[in-house]
């Protein structure tokens, strides 16, 4: 058996002198799931915000991921995506469902109950009310931007007073670079 490693005591034999170590820069848990939603938020339509959502459960399991847009079977091309009109049915916010309502709905199977939502922006008091009645029990969130509006302030009494916990998330880096020729480049395992 030339040339192939035997397995010893548990161990892997190769009659190289280097060890091929794992990398250590890749995702921990946090920045992956975090990146998800980042990533979901990609599919939103919306021309000035797109926020995404990511449910993970105890296991690290995704069990639920959101963006914001319209509603299912209403056309975005009749609906406004303004922000501010004179008239408030020529806005927005009247139509969209926001990426947390979105996530909730879009779970998988698997129960939301005791997961952790993991969200670009701090979430509002319409999608804190959702998160409390799906039983979600931390929320993690990027950006706080809106931290003195009148719906943050009710969120976060909501969220307090249901016990959720809710934590900024910090970055350990500002950006992740997803490259889809990466998959075709030469590395250790197809080098000959």
């Amino acid at each position: 058996m030339d040339g192939i490693p035997q397995l010893e005591s548990g161990h892997l034999n190769s009659n190289s002198s280097s060890k091929t170590m794992k990398r250590d820069d890749y995702l921990e848990w946090p920045e992956y799931f975090m990146a998800v939603a980042f990533l979901s938020a990609q599919r939103s339509k919306d021309p000035n915000s797109q926020v995404g959502a990511c449910i993970v459960n105890q296991e690290n399991k995704i069990v639920g991921i959101g963006y914001n847009g319209m509603p299912n079977g209403c056309d975005d091309d009749l609906l406004p995506w303004s922000r501010s009109a004179d008239n408030p049915l020529d806005n927005k916010y009247l139509y969209v469902c926001h990426a947390e309502l979105n996530a909730i709905m879009n779970k998988n199977s698997a129960d939301v109950k005791g997961c952790t939502m993991y969200v670009a922006l701090f979430p509002c008091n319409e999608c804190a009310k959702l998160i409390i009645q799906a039983g979600i029990k931390e929320v993690v969130y990027l950006s706080d931007k809106y931290h003195d509006k009148p719906e943050m302030t009710a969120s976060r009494r909501l969220l307090s007073m249901a016990g959720i916990q809710c934590r900024q998330f910090k970055p350990k880096r500002t950006e992740i670079v997803i490259d889809f020729t990466s998959i075709n480049h030469h590395g250790i395992l197809n080098s000959k």
